[in-house]
């Protein structure tokens, strides 16, 4: 069988057999160091933590009242504060006083920390550090203001190139950063540095942990890459070990601790006294800018209910864990929103206008509340979420110049769900008239998955002793599979319901 072909007939297999929930299958993939004995950062408010993503950037008409929705929101769902991405944009440090501002009229104990984006702001001369420096001594004594042993908890996206005008980066970051901040302003520094993390012995003194941004997705896993990792399994064809080679291969991408390992491995060589581990757990990932603009046009697999599957990963492995940042709240750009959509899409970005990521957000807390206590709680709600695509993966776009996204023969043309259960009951899902998948599922958690009917929508319904106890049902109008889409958006649409509540 063709190496395509056989991948292809792979993960249809494997949407097959991942349609009821299992635990999380830990893999060692690439890397074998796993440092176990990595505690959890002592923090001012203990306990391990989950925070947000939050683009500024994003955020451009944003008042008191937004950030105040926004805080009320995530805090209700699980987490515990905002990571702030902030650019080079003049206005974006009033959006920063704003969100500071409405987090301390809540009262609420709902942490915010800057996290800078240092593919945008310069680094080059002495001088840009004053930028950092002044987000940090400005907030260091807000009571919202996230606090590790005493220290500013501050964080970047990228930066490892950065040298502010001295002999090396980590020499930049020490003597224009790092050392300029003492006394209360003191900074405990966990960057997302996009370098080899063998090498963060070049930057002892500097970091006091490591944020891994790209563990939120399967960042390596290509066409080409999963060809080359399933070719080896057509001898299994006919044998009973196929089945088990296929979740092996699943398993090896989708949601692993992986890259983790390896990002933990490599703090071993930093002498920071008390050393964060941050982790990304992300629900989605497509981006669709022409060369004329971002041009950025890929995407991630996160088809088998990836941010579950991550979730899971995280929680198994929670005692190396510090702080789960989730990737993103609003970046509507990359699709890996589960805030609503609100404030300024990049300009462009047409593939978030409709499709709403709520109900991810709504299973948030479940999982966050496990990650912080070690512990899944009780399902006190019946609540059934289900996402699909917009259009099948071999659609032809008429109008749209920048063509198919990279990776985009990786996914499936199916609708993805998951109920949540407090006892056992029946889902019964709907692609298509005439078109309905049945399925008894025990109280708890269940990972279900069916194939779309182009032309058709999605809806479903949730029973128990004969009596529906809920419904999702988001007509045609908001959500049908195009087989004739005008432009590509490989974005997810996601609905969802919840016990004696109308669907969403």
């Amino acid at each position: 069988m063709h190496s395509l072909a056989l991948f292809q007939f792979v993960f249809t297999v494997a949407a097959l057999l991942s349609t009821v929930h299992a635990a999380p299958v830990p893999s060692p993939f690439r890397h074998a160091s796993k440092a176990s004995a990595l505690k959890a950062a002592k923090r001012d408010d203990s306990g391990k933590l989950v925070v947000a993503h939050v683009l500024v950037g994003n955020v451009y008409p944003y008042t008191i009242d937004n950030w105040t929705s926004d805080i009320q929101l995530a805090y209700d769902n699980g987490i515990d504060g905002f990571a702030l991405n902030v650019g080079s944009d003049s206005w974006q440090p009033d959006r920063v006083a704003d969100a500071y501002q409405a987090a301390s009229n809540l009262g609420l104990d709902f942490k915010l920390f800057m996290s800078f984006d240092m593919t945008v702001l310069p680094c080059t001369q002495a001088s840009d550090a004053s930028t950092l420096t002044n987000y940090i001594t400005t907030y260091a004594s807000h009571p919202n203001q996230l606090l590790v042993n005493g220290q500013v908890f501050a964080s970047t996206f990228s930066g490892s190139d950065c040298t502010f005008g001295q002999g090396s980066a980590a020499e930049g970051w020490n003597s224009q950063f790092i050392s300029q901040l003492t006394g209360q302003n003191a900074v405990h520094f966990v960057p997302s540095f996009f370098s080899d993390p063998s090498t963060y012995s070049e930057f002892d003194g500097v970091m006091d942990g490591t944020f891994n941004w790209n563990s939120g997705w399967p960042v390596s896993l290509t066409v080409q890459s999963a060809q080359s990792a399933i070719s080896g399994l057509a001898s299994a064809l006919g044998d009973g070990t196929f089945a088990n080679a296929i979740q092996s291969a699943l398993n090896s991408t989708i949601g692993t601790f992986s890259t983790d390992q390896t990002y933990i491995s490599g703090m071993n060589s930093l002498s920071s006294s008390s050393k964060t581990y941050m982790a990304a757990i992300s629900p989605w990932f497509f981006t669709h800018y022409p060369q004329s603009s971002f041009n950025k046009n890929w995407l991630y697999l996160m088809d088998y209910q990836g941010y579950n599957s991550r979730w899971d990963t995280v929680i198994a492995n929670r005692d190396s864990v510090d702080i789960v940042e989730i990737v993103t709240w609003n970046d509507y750009g990359e699709s890996s929103y589960i805030g609503p959509i609100e404030g300024a899409q990049p300009a462009g970005t047409t593939w978030a206008t409709g499709f709403d990521h709520s109900g991810w957000l709504a299973m948030t807390k479940y999982y966050a509340t496990a990650f912080k206590t070690g512990s899944y709680p009780a399902i006190t709600q019946d609540q059934l979420f289900m996402w699909a695509r917009p259009h099948p993966k071999n659609a032809q776009a008429s109008n749209d110049g920048t063509g198919q996204p990279t990776s985009y023969q990786l996914t499936e043309d199916s609708l993805w769900a998951v109920a949540f259960t407090t006892q056992p009951a029946t889902v019964s899902i709907t692609t298509a008239s005439g078109t309905t998948q049945t399925t008894d599922v025990p109280a708890g958690v269940t990972r279900l998955s069916m194939p779309l009917n182009p032309g058709a929508g999605m809806s479903a319904t949730m029973t128990r002793n004969g009596a529906t106890v809920l419904s999702v049902n988001p007509g045609t109008d908001a959500y049908t599979f195009n087989p004739n889409p005008e432009t590509y958006n490989f974005n997810a649409f996601v609905a969802y319901a919840t016990a004696n509540s109308t669907s969403s």
